[in-house]
């Protein structure tokens, strides 16, 4: 078994209660803090993120698979329990982010995830579709559809002995542990008047891909050090809530045709012809 972890990349998941993370043996910023940073892929390629209403957007893209990059940026292990949808894309369950499984990275460790794990062997593709084809949805749990979200644990430490006469030290990032305000959302009659034109993104399950796991052992904190959340919505979604700008005029095809004009300059037709003869 301890072969089989050493020859496998040190990307891995934990079970809460058991404490025996799993190791994804294949490898595929973004919303930063000090201690881990995080990113929604297409094609390899992080979505561009959008500042507004408290909280950061990126634009999905209807029918398109995505992926989920971490990356631990401290010099320790870390552990991550990473939701989508509001639900653990290790088994799909919906808790504390303290009791949901959880994927472990190394030192400096990153780990791009492709979608919910099925088995030990393989995953099921992250794809942007909408609220009635979401995964959510078929499991009858969408209550979170629209974001995704990365607790970071730390390692458990041993208590140092105090020296007699000095009094204990405070943990000075006592502060910096404390789960950030929960995010702006759309107000009801804001996702009532979308979900009646049908904008609002979700995430569905796709096709099988090979992604092996085994489990580690791991002691995780109480409480997560640091709690990343991105929102995704379409962009038709962005511009009626305010986080984009609206299209320009000629920025889609109807409104291109829709400015169309028949005569735009004088002069003659250019002839190609003459033009490769000189």
């Amino acid at each position: 078994m301890s072969r089989f972890v050493r020859r496998l990349p040190l990307f891995v998941f934990a079970l809460a209660s058991l404490l025996t993370p799993l190791v994804p043996s294949g490898a595929a910023f973004a919303l930063d803090r000090e201690s881990c940073s995080m990113e929604i892929l297409i094609d390899g390629a992080p979505l561009q993120e959008y500042a507004g209403r408290g909280t950061s957007y990126v634009e999905a893209v209807r029918g398109r698979e995505y992926s989920v990059r971490l990356r631990n940026r401290t010099g320790e292990r870390v552990a991550i329990a990473l939701s989508v949808d509001g639900l653990n894309s290790i088994d799909a369950r919906t808790t504390t982010a303290s009791e949901a499984r959880k994927w472990i990275l190394e030192p400096y460790g990153t780990i791009t995830l492709d979608g919910w794990q099925t088995s030990t062997s393989t995953a099921r593709r992250f794809v942007f579709t909408t609220e009635d084809r979401s995964y959510g949805s078929w499991l009858g749990r969408t209550k979170n559809l629209g974001i995704v979200a990365a607790a970071v644990f730390r390692q458990k430490r041993s208590l140092p002995i105090p020296i007699q006469g000095e009094e204990r030290r405070q943990d000075s990032g006592a502060d910096s542990r404390r789960a950030p305000e929960p995010s702006a959302a759309p107000s009801t009659e804001q996702r009532k008047s979308l979900e009646s034109l049908g904008y609002l993104a979700a995430t569905g399950i796709g096709r099988e891909v090979d992604h092996n796991v085994v489990q580690v052992a791991f002691d995780a904190e109480d409480a997560p050090s640091a709690l990343l959340e991105l929102r995704y919505e379409y962009r038709d979604t962005l511009v009626r809530l305010g986080v984009v700008p609206p299209d320009r005029p000629c920025d889609t095809p109807l409104s291109r045709r829709e400015s169309a004009r028949g005569f735009l300059e004088p002069g003659f037709a250019p002839d190609p012809y003459r033009q490769q003869r000189h």
